[in-house]
């Protein structure tokens, strides 16, 4: 028996490590795949589109939002894997009926070593957590080389329209944004507000717009709306997975922000 805490607090005794998966989160979908647990993940969300060949492979149980709770329990997993911000609390408390759920909470960087090193506990896979971890260390240290000598800029980071919301603070797209050296406008105003465009100048007015490619797909008419309320600021469809995936994402993440500060 070995006890493990989540990175939501919760204590899990486990006598073995699990042998049967359930990922309610895309982006720890990929991170299960690749330390190397493909063959123990037996369910995944309509979301988790990283690796492809998953959509045939394994049991598709809803989404992030509405999971299909008995899909779920007739595959009878030994623990189910989710996140507090992309699964409710209700998904949670509701599959702790079918068997224990661990719950992720990635707002830095650091909470993304974290969880590789809590996966590797938990999944008896610490030498490939660790081999990751390295990896991200090393890329990590040389995106800070680069990126120190770059000028801070003023950014708006769009994710949803009617109504318009953006990315705030306290979670990990605005840590990535800093990490660019990219000072967002609307680090007052809460996680995910809602804003009126019209009134951004006044709220920042922004060097940069950026519209990501999920969960919204803005089109060149939002670019050129949005665009319209700011001084001259430059509007880049960014990908979306790069400022808002972690886990192992986070490597290929560094030569995308290297490609966009290029055309910056």
């Amino acid at each position: 028996m070995k006890t493990l805490t989540d990175q939501i607090g919760t204590q899990h005794n486990l006598e073995s490590s699990p042998k049967k998966i359930v990922s309610l989160v895309p982006s720890q979908t990929e991170l299960l795949y690749e330390l190397g647990l493909e063959d123990r993940i037996i369910g995944i969300t309509k979301f988790c589109v990283h690796p492809y060949h998953f959509k045939s492979t394994k049991k598709v149980v809803g989404g992030t939002k509405k999971v299909h709770v008995e899909k779920i329990r007739l595959l009878n997993p030994d623990i189910i894997i989710c996140n507090k911000e992309e699964n409710t609390l209700e998904i949670v408390e509701q599959l702790k009926e079918i068997c224990p759920v661990w719950v992720t909470d990635i707002r830095t960087i650091e909470d993304n070593f974290q969880m590789i090193i809590d996966f590797g506990q938990l999944f008896n896979c610490r030498t490939e957590a660790q081999k990751w971890n390295d990896k991200l260390a090393f890329a990590l240290t040389d995106f800070k080389k680069f990126i120190q000598e770059k000028p801070i800029q003023k950014v708006a980071y769009f994710i949803w329209k009617d109504p318009y919301m953006v990315a705030g603070s306290d979670n990990y797209i605005n840590e990535v944004l800093k990490l660019n050296h990219f000072q967002n406008i609307y680090i007052d105003k809460g996680r995910y507000p809602e804003v009126e465009i019209r009134k951004m100048r006044l709220e920042g007015d922004p060097d940069l717009l950026f519209l990501s490619s999920e969960p919204f797909p803005f089109k060149d008419e939002d670019a050129f709306e949005i665009g319209r309320f700011t001084h001259h600021a430059k509007t880049i469809f960014v990908d979306g997975e790069m400022f808002s995936w972690y886990g192992s994402r986070l490597l290929k993440a560094f030569p995308y922000f290297k490609m966009l500060h290029s055309k910056l």
